[in-house]
Order: C-alpha cells, then sequence, then structure tokens
C-alpha cells in the first residue's frame, strides 16, 4: 500500500515538474527572447519599485520578488510567456497584513502561501480558473485599478499616508493634509509622468515610455534640487537566504492571510495566462504547472526578504508583443533586471516616488478595458450588476473577497436565470392521437385527464414554484406528468416532484409519468418518488402509453362509460 502511495505522489509530483520539452524549445530562438526580456526588464523596473513602495515592503523587497520569484516562477510555471513578479492586486491585499503583522507576517505569508500553491497544483486545482465568469474578471481589474489610483494619492500630494487600512480613507486624508499644506512640485511631478506616459503609450504602445519619463524625471529634480522625496538607500545585491523572520507564535493568526494571498495569486496567475494564450500560437499554458511554478517562487522569494509576487499581465503582455516564444524571456528579464539595479543602485535611489506615483497611475488607468466593460454592461442586465459589484468590493472590502463576492452573484443570477426555464405547461388531449373516439367521447375523456409537460431544469432553485403550480391543479380525475423535456434534476427537484404528487393523490388524483430521461431513474427511485408508481403501473415510456392506461383505469372504476377502442 505504501508503495502504491509513493508512486501516486510520484505521479502528481512529475505532472507538474518543468516539461523538458518546454525547456528545449528554449534553444530555439534565442534571439527573439533576449530582446522580449530587455524590453520587459525596462517595463517592470518602475512598477516594481512602486508596486514595492505602495505596499509599505520597500523597493528592495520588491526587486527581491522581481528576480528571485520571476526566474523561479519562469522555469517551473505552466506558460512559456508567463512573466512574473510584484503586481498591483497583490499590493492591495499585503498593505493591511504590512499593518498588522510587519515585515516579517509578510514574508511569512509568502511561504504559507507558497505551500498552499504547490498544493492546490498537486490537487490539481487549476482549471478550477474557468469557473469565474467574464464579469467577475472585469469588476475586479476595475476594482484593483481604482484602488491602486487612490494609492498613489499621498505620494503625489506629497503629505505622509494615514496608516488606514482602507485606501479611501486614506486618499481622503491625503486630500485632506494636502489642502492644509500644498506640495506643488510632488503633484506637478506626477500629473506630468501620467500624462505623458499615456499619451505616448496611445501613439507608440511598443516603446518602453516608463523608464525614459522616470529617468527624465530623476535627471530633472536632481539638477533643479526640487524638494521631492526619493527612493532612498538600496542594497547592492541580494541578502543571504534566511527564515530568520519566522515566528511560530504567529502562524495561527498568519493562516487566513496566507489563504487570501494563494488566492490571490492564483487567480491573477492563472487569469493572465488565460488571457495570454489567445495572444500567441503555439501551446496553451498548464494551468497545475503554472501554479505549481507560482508556490515555488513565492515559497523561495521570502527567504530572500521578497514579498508575494503573481503572474503580472501588464509585464507578460508587454513580453508577447515583444516577441517572446519561450521562458526564456522571462528568465533573462530576471537576470537583465538584476544586473540593471544592483551595477546602479545609487542612481535607482535617486528616483522621485512622485515619478514612480505617476507610473502607477497611469498603470491603473490602462488596466481598466473600457471596451470589455462597455460590451459587458451592454450585454445583459445581470452582467452589468456582477461587473459593479464586485469592482465596489474590491474597492471597499478586499480582492479575493470581492471575488467571492462576485462569485456567489453571477452564481445566483445564473441560478435565477436557470430556474425561469423551467416550464410547466398543461397540454389538451390531442383528438387526432385517438381518432377512433368521437368527438362527445374525446371532450368526455379530456375533462378527466390532463397531461403537464415538463421543461428545463428540475432543481432547488426551481423546486418551490414548481410545487406551487402543481399542487393547485384541481377538478381532474387524472394527471399525466410528461418529463421527456427535463434536462436536470437534483435531490430538492425530485423530492418536491413526489411531494406534488403526494398532494394531487390526497384530493383523490390518480397521477401518471411518462418518458422520464434516462439518467433521471436513479435519483427518483433513490428517494423513493416513483417506487410507488411503478409497482402500481403508472410509470411509463411514452405519454400515449400512460394516457391509454388512464383511460382504461377510469373506465374499469365507472368513472367514465365505456369508450371506443
Amino acid at each position: 500500500m505504501t508503495a502504491i502511495r509513493l508512486s501516486f505522489a510520484w505521479q502528481r509530483l512529475r505532472a507538474v515538474l518543468p516539461d523538458p520539452a518546454g525547456l528545449a524549445a528554449m534553444t530555439r530562438t534565442p534571439r527573439h527572447d533576449l530582446v522580449a526580456g530587455l524590453t520587459v526588464a525596462i517595463v517592470a523596473l518602475p512598477l516594481a519599485l512602486g508596486f514595492g513602495i505602495s505596499s509599505g515592503m520597500g523597493a528592495e523587497s520588491a526587486l527581491a520578488t522581481t528576480i528571485v520569484a520571476g526566474a523561479l516562477a519562469a522555469f517551473f510555471g505552466g506558460s512559456r510567456v508567463q512573466v512574473s513578479g510584484t503586481s498591483g492586486a497583490m499590493t492591495v491585499i499585503l498593505l493591511p497584513i504590512m499593518s498588522a503583522h510587519g515585515p516579517a507576517g509578510v514574508l511569512t505569508v509568502g511561504v504559507l502561501a507558497g505551500l498552499l500553491l504547490i498544493a492546490l497544483a498537486l490537487a490539481r486545482a487549476g482549471r478550477c480558473i474557468a469557473l469565474v465568469p467574464a464579469p467577475v474578471v472585469a469588476g475586479f481589474t476595475v476594482g484593483v485599478a481604482c484602488v491602486i489610483g487612490l494609492q498613489q494619492l499621498p505620494t503625489a500630494l506629497g503629505v505622509a499616508a494615514s496608516g488606514h487600512d482602507k485606501v479611501a480613507v486614506v486618499a481622503w486624508h491625503a486630500l485632506l493634509d494636502f489642502l492644509a499644506r500644498p506640495h506643488w512640485w510632488a503633484m506637478s511631478v506626477t500629473i506630468a509622468v501620467a500624462a505623458v506616459l499615456l499619451v505616448a503609450a496611445s501613439l507608440r504602445p511598443t516603446v518602453p515610455f516608463s523608464l525614459l519619463v522616470v529617468v527624465l524625471a530623476t535627471v530633472v529634480a536632481e539638477t533643479a534640487e526640487l524638494p521631492l522625496a526619493r527612493i532612498g538607500t538600496l542594497p547592492t545585491g541580494l541578502p543571504a537566504p534566511s527564515l530568520g523572520f519566522l515566528d511560530a507564535a504567529a502562524l495561527p493568526s498568519l493562516i487566513g492571510p496566507a489563504v487570501a494571498v494563494a488566492a490571490l495569486a492564483a487567480l491573477e496567475s492563472l487569469l493572465s495566462a488565460s488571457v495570454t494564450d489567445g495572444m500567441t500560437r503555439g501551446p496553451r499554458h498548464d494551468p497545475d504547472r503554472e501554479l505549481f511554478g507560482q508556490g515555488v517562487a513565492n515559497l523561495v522569494a521570502p527567504l530572500f526578504g521578497g514579498m508575494p509576487g503573481t503572474g503580472a499581465m501588464v509585464r507578460t503582455a508587454v513580453n508577447v508583443r515583444a516577441g517572446a516564444r519561450s521562458r526564456l524571456a522571462a528568465l533573462s528579464h530576471a537576470a537583465i533586471l538584476a544586473a540593471i539595479v544592483y551595477a546602479g543602485a545609487d542612481l535607482v535611489s535617486k528616483i522621485p516616488l512622485a515619478a514612480l506615483a505617476g507610473v502607477l497611475l497611469a498603470t491603473s488607468i490602462r488596466m481598466i478595458e473600457v471596451g470589455t466593460v462597455r460590451a459587458l454592461f451592454r450585454s445583459t442586465r445581470s452582467d452589468a450588476v456582477v461587473l459593479v459589484l464586485t469592482a465596489v468590493a474590491t474597492l471597499i472590502l478586499d480582492t479575493v473577497l470581492a471575488v467571492v463576492v462576485g462569485l456567489v452573484v453571477a452564481g445566483a443570477l445564473a441560478l435565477r436565470t436557470l430556474a425561469r426555464n423551467t416550464r410547466l405547461d398543461a397540454e389538451p388531449l390531442r383528438h387526432e392521437e385517438h381518432p377512433h373516439h368521437t368527438e362527445d367521447e374525446h371532450a368526455l375523456l379530456a375533462e378527466h385527464i390532463v397531461t403537464y409537460r415538463l421543461a428545463g431544469p428540475l432543481f432547488f432553485a426551481a423546486a418551490h414554484r414548481f410545487l406551487l403550480e402543481l399542487s393547485a391543479v384541481t377538478g381532474v380525475s387524472v394527471v399525466v406528468l410528461r418529463m421527456s423535456r427535463v434536462n436536470g434534476l437534483d435531490a430538492s427537484g425530485a423530492l418536491v416532484l413526489g411531494d406534488a404528487i403526494e398532494r394531487l393523490e390526497r384530493r383523490g388524483i390518480l397521477v401518471y409519468v411518462s418518458g422520464i430521461p434516462d439518467g433521471h431513474h436513479q435519483p427518483l427511485e433513490a428517494l423513493g418518488v416513483i417506487t410507488r408508481l411503478s409497482e402500481a403501473g403508472q410509470v411509463f415510456a411514452t405519454t400515449a402509453e400512460a394516457i391509454a392506461a388512464a383511460r382504461d383505469r377510469l373506465r374499469n372504476t365507472g368513472v367514465l362509460p365505456r369508450l371506443a377502442g
């Protein structure tokens, strides 16, 4: 038994380890991948610095994540062109953790989240991402973009953040502080950087303007000696790996935050990889491998002081547009970024925080796909409701809970729509089915026998309405339930059907059932709904047989006179 378990465990592990064919692909087009890696590194540098500072962990932590987690996720991940590192959504969820538990808590959460992601990969949970509806994804993106934009307000206005865990409150306090003591230089730099990036990106989307604008802002700030806050001193290399931040006593209180971080990392990484599949030709990503790669990355990065990371849609899109064809591009991005940062740490330390705030502000605006949002609003009212609720929940709650809210609302609306498709329609007896009866005989038969067609899914969301409609039937001797068009049945639906049949029979109405589809017999029989009817000979394959049996029953009991045929 132990050998079987070990063999099973090895098969699961081997399924998420790097694919040899995917690794071999790195040698086919190295020039394209190296150019793409350089382009992504140039774009990633200001984003990483900005997200690190916004999270409270600092620029050095974000750089460690971009380099260590970026390289490990590229090697072990399930997408050949995914680029991982810090992200705006992760920054949002790390802020309250940083406030409550400090840097050591954030690093511990990263390790725990990495273990959870590896467990999800081994459990083959990656394919569950397909269950997230498009309005939830769009609402989540809009909400995260708003949060990132609001996060930049204190830096953009040149005031200290209030430290509150709700970003809207922090932004409001920053605005009040600015109005009391205006700092025009910081606001001017932020607005100028954001405006240049938005205009330039619309004209030349392939050019990495973010680094160029940050360099220009830094040169101007240094030359003119502007009174702007800077990044400050950075280390000239990665620290030695250490688990010194782990505190066993704090682990129970960090389980919840770790689950939230793991859920966000899984959601964002797999969504990014899925979108990327539509932008590229070739093999699609392996969701379980991607979870494993993100798990390894988040498990190891904290040892070097790195904050939790995830697959990043912005950098991945740049990677694809720059011509990346294998995971060598993401690996080279991490290596090039390490060389840029640690060879020029002194220069990087002079970058104004207001310039990075402008980069992130422009990024948040570009995150919102106006065309997609407009299309979903025009689609259905339910899609619009889900999108808005998810966005609002992201803004006022937290990112993972927002996705849960979106899924619950989307599921409830979908069930309501599905329940509306369940129909119970009375159908008159057709004379042409019994041509041997005279008009008077057929009219007499129709007075005593009524058929009802059940159509659609018969499940818990539609069960109560179905029970009320069927139980209200009066004035007949026999009800024939036609079930050939029932395309779904759960235990609740089966029990309600049995309850309705019992209510009819208590009023002296015989019930016949016809056309039960294959696959629906088991729940009906297991719950005892049709067992007694079957034993009494009141279950038939066709409606014609059920009507004939009902007619004979009524004739034999004297309810009907003997009719022809």
